[in-house]
């Protein structure tokens, strides 16, 4: 009998699926966002939220454990120091599953697995609203910034621009003086 026992078998022994979501969640954390199948990404996405739940303490015995599923060093590093920080005010809901319809070969229902509002830049992406409210904000401050810029580039231009002028005044009165003689 199937007494709690949940998840899908997605018609692999235990060892294959175990392996293949593990690829799966690394290749998630690597790539911001996967495409698979739609049973696939239900899975994958159990087992991503899962890992950045634990990523999200930071110590070492949640990183211990993390290893234990995927086995990558560098995929656990980032997972720990680019992904777990961005999602330290969330609750959960960490990945989105979006259906993009059926592949036309096997007819297979196709997903794409992504991570929600992740910015490369190392912050988290802001809902709209937010989003134009902070850039009403900072608005002012970056066109004055940008002006100072401006006119500091405009200056030094205008230094470059004099200086090899004279030097070409120079060397024409040089050149007139020695035709002279």
């Amino acid at each position: 009998m199937r007494h709690r026992k949940d998840g899908r078998k997605l018609g692999r022994t235990a060892s294959h699926r175990k392996a293949m979501l593990a690829n799966m969640a690394a290749n998630l954390f690597l790539h911001k966002q996967i495409r698979t199948t739609h049973p696939k990404a239900l899975e994958a996405r159990r087992l991503a939220e899962t890992l950045i739940t634990k990523a999200k303490k930071g110590d070492l015995h949640s990183r211990r454990l993390v290893l234990k599923v995927i086995p990558h060093k560098d995929v656990v590093q980032i997972l720990f120091d680019e992904i777990a920080p961005q999602y330290a005010d969330r609750n959960g809901g960490y990945t989105r599953i979006i259906k993009l319809g059926q592949r036309k070969n096997d007819a297979a229902h196709v997903s794409i697995l992504a991570l929600v509002d992740f910015d490369p830049s190392g912050d988290v992406a802001k809902a709209p609203a937010k989003q134009a409210k902070a850039k009403k904000a900072a608005a002012p401050a970056v066109v004055e910034e940008a002006v100072t810029e401006t006119v500091e580039e405009a200056e030094v231009v205008t230094e470059e621009l004099e200086a090899p002028a004279e030097t070409a005044e120079e060397s024409e009165q040089s050149e007139t003086e020695s035709d002279k003689s």
